[in-house]
């Protein structure tokens, strides 16, 4: 999916394909995990921190103490965990599909072959990407370029990118999103702070060695060049902040007009080269970054943007060409900027770009062999039990008014609810796999992707198409369908468990329920209808008592130093922070009624409101290197793991209770300055 139409997933990009206590501790590397006997590990607990200075660590920090990140990886807990034993069982469904293919498993065992086929690829060389290299090298225009940058097999960078997805203002049609791009760093700050200067000196060497490699004059120079051309569009670019913004983000025009507004750059020869209709109107998200980037684009140098063009198709090129290439890709772009010492075995990337390319064809043999029916209905169960939790919550707001809160309700009664796996699978009988052809294989995905994105642009919209593979280890929700989706491979312990003790599934898959359900009512997700509509269906004064709250929330996540000199976001994690509190309230208030006046038993000393709570705090245990958190306070709308944790239960007050936290304890936040949203 486009990642400019991505919707709001429970995790950030760097975990949607990597659980045991220990990295190190099964044999059985496709076996589910347990956690203790009753769903929750005790063993990971730090007695000596007090829940009120520190929950996370409280919950976590033996656990944190024990647990190396294994050396291929930037982070290590337990989504991460859960994602190696999807891809360890991805891998004996991806060899068994190779070695012993039938017609449901032949395509995915032939791409996997291709990506195995190491042999082959080093053999090629530079010689899949020439072709593109000579039309970059021949180019005589900026039109030229553009030209090769509209088409969808060109896998190198573009400056103004195009998906298709539901119209955010009419969600049972289809339409076309534009925004901007251009950098080759993870966001603008990479270029305009001091701080990464050091980032920007090996990301000037990572492009000389690219360069170098495809046999470009002068790369040293270039690369220079290549940067400085670069930081003008950083300077142009938006805030990830705004770019949330879904009222910001939506701006109708057609690519003639677009020519008009933003000269320098013909937008009608990027919709002619792409196959899209040059009369149809386009949704515009970063509007005013359009002039100002087209502006530097028309007056660079031919001979930069050529190299710049050239540079980009190395780099998106480099993890499917020889060893050279990976390497270079690899020290840079997962070492430098993630700090990941060692490069990922070349099976598990196999994995990971299947599962990229073929997913649901991975996905349908994943479902026959590891979803149990049973954890699909009592998953429903579970979602039923945290909506009611929601229309409890609803009917009990202080500071929402009457005609909102009827609304809230509607929105609430026509969630969409997703779990498992598809029901109509995805066709790829058109997409040609080869076995001995990895670049070629990645050129004909893109180009399939895109025509059949453009093919449907004047069909209804797909409701019953999912934005993730069962395989994945993640969960989302998309506002223009108002749907929840939870994909197999999340629904396992320390998430679900069926035997686990109830308070451990209502905190863990539970929160994550609330979670998902609450970003249909965060700052972004409220600004749609019940239908997937973007319209304002708020009155005046509940906006304004929603916004109040949102802020305070805002500036404490922005009071959190991460580490030296880092702070959280407030504003760019909003939304996430919102579904975070909601989705905890609302597991806490659906096992509260699950209980129905009974007493909850105490186990191992804690009680069943504890346990809700702990469990909460185990789905966040994790581990990052320094460069990858830093890459992910710049760039992820997610706050790291310890504020998912402790930026959330001291807005709470049964956690007061239920830990006998104290004023002095430094999470303690008096009663009124709680914030309480959902």
């Amino acid at each position: 999916m486009n990642p400019l139409l991505a919707p709001v997933s429970l995790l950030g990009a760097l975990a949607l394909y990597a659980i045991a206590n220990d990295p190190k501790s099964t044999d059985d590397l496709t076996t589910s995990p347990r956690f203790g006997e009753w769903g929750f590990d005790m063993s990971g607990k730090d007695e000596s921190v007090k829940p009120g200075d520190d929950f996370f660590a409280y919950a976590n920090g033996t656990y944190l103490k024990r647990t190396e990140i294994p050396s291929d990886r930037s982070r290590f807990g337990n989504f991460d965990a859960l994602a190696i034993l999807s891809e360890a069982r991805v891998h004996e469904i991806l060899e068994d599909a190779a070695k012993n293919p039938t017609d449901a498993t032949r395509k995915i065992g032939m791409f996997y072959q291709s990506y195995m086929d190491e042999d082959t690829v080093e053999k090629l060389g530079t010689a899949p990407i020439q072709p593109e290299l000579e039309k970059i090298k021949s180019a005589s225009s900026r039109d030229d370029l553009i030209t090769l940058m509209a088409d969808p097999g060109f896998l190198g960078s573009g400056l103004f990118g195009v998906g298709i997805n539901a119209d955010a203002k009419d969600a049972t049609k289809y339409a076309i999103y534009m925004g901007s791009g251009g950098l080759g760093l993870p966001d603008k700050d990479y270029y305009l702070k001091e701080s990464f200067a050091e980032i920007r000196e090996k990301y000037k060497a990572y492009l000389t060695t690219l360069m170098t490699l495809i046999g470009w004059p002068e790369p040293a120079a270039t690369a220079k060049q290549i940067i400085a051309y670069e930081t003008q569009l950083a300077e142009a670019s938006w805030d990830r902040a705004d770019l949330r913004d879904r009222d910001k983000t939506y701006h109708l025009m057609t690519p003639a007009q677009l020519v008009d507004y933003a000269p320098g750059f013909d937008f009608v020869r990027l919709f002619k080269a792409s196959g899209l209709p040059e009369s149809r109107e386009v949704i515009v998200r970063d509007n005013t970054a359009f002039p100002l980037k087209a502006k530097v684009f028309a007056e660079t140098p031919l001979e930069v943007l050529k190299a710049w063009t050239a540079c980009g198709l190395a780099d998106g090129a480099a993890p499917f060409l020889s060893k050279a290439f990976v390497d270079a890709s690899f020290d840079f772009n997962s070492k430098t900027l993630s700090g990941q010492p060692e490069q990922m075995a070349r099976w598990k990337r196999a994995v990971s770009m299947t599962n990229g390319v073929l997913g649901e064809e991975v996905g349908k043999v994943y479902v026959a062999k590891y979803f149990p029916e049973e954890s699909k209905r009592q998953m429903l169960e579970l979602v039923n039990n945290v909506k009611a939790a929601l229309s409890t919550r609803l009917d009990r707001l202080d500071w929402m008014g009457d005609e909102t809160r009827k609304a809230a309700h509607e929105k609430l009664a026509k969630f969409t609810v997703k779990i498992g796996y598809p029901d109509q699978w995805r066709d790829y009988s058109a997409l040609e796999i080869k076995a001995d052809d990895l670049y070629g294989n990645i050129v004909r995905n893109s180009i399939f992707s895109w025509h059949h994105d453009v093919e449907r642009l004047d069909k209804p919209v797909d409701r019953s198409e999912w934005g993730m593979p069962p395989q994945m280890v993640n969960a989302y929700y998309n506002p223009s369908m108002n749907e929840i989706v939870f994909p197999a491979a999340i629904l396992q312990p320390p998430f679900f468990d069926p035997k686990a003790d109830p308070a451990i599934n209502y905190g863990g898959i539970g929160g994550v329920i609330g979670h998902e359900i609450s970003h249909g009512f965060d700052d972004q997700g409220r600004k749609s209808n019940g239908d997937g509509v973007l319209q304002d269906w708020w009155t005046d004064e509940d906006k304004k008592q929603f916004n109040e709250r949102a802020e305070r929330l805002g500036k404490q996540y922005e009071g959190i130093e991460v580490m030296p000199g880092e702070h959280i976001d407030g504003q760019l994690t909003m939304g996430e922070n919102i579904g975070d509190m909601g989705g905890v309230n609302l597991a806490l208030e659906a096992y509260q009624a699950y209980l129905n006046g009974k007493p909850a038993p105490v186990i191992d000393g804690t009680t069943g409101v504890q346990r809700v709570f702990l469990s909460w705090a185990q789905l966040w245990r994790q581990k990052v290197r320094d460069e990858a958190l830093v890459r992910q306070i710049h760039t992820d709308p997610h706050a790291p793991a310890v504020a998912r944790v402790n930026g959330v239960v001291r807005n709470i007050d049964a956690w007061y209770k239920a830990f006998d936290v104290k004023p002095g304890d430094k999470l303690y936040v008096k009663p009124e300055d709680r914030v309480k949203i959902w």
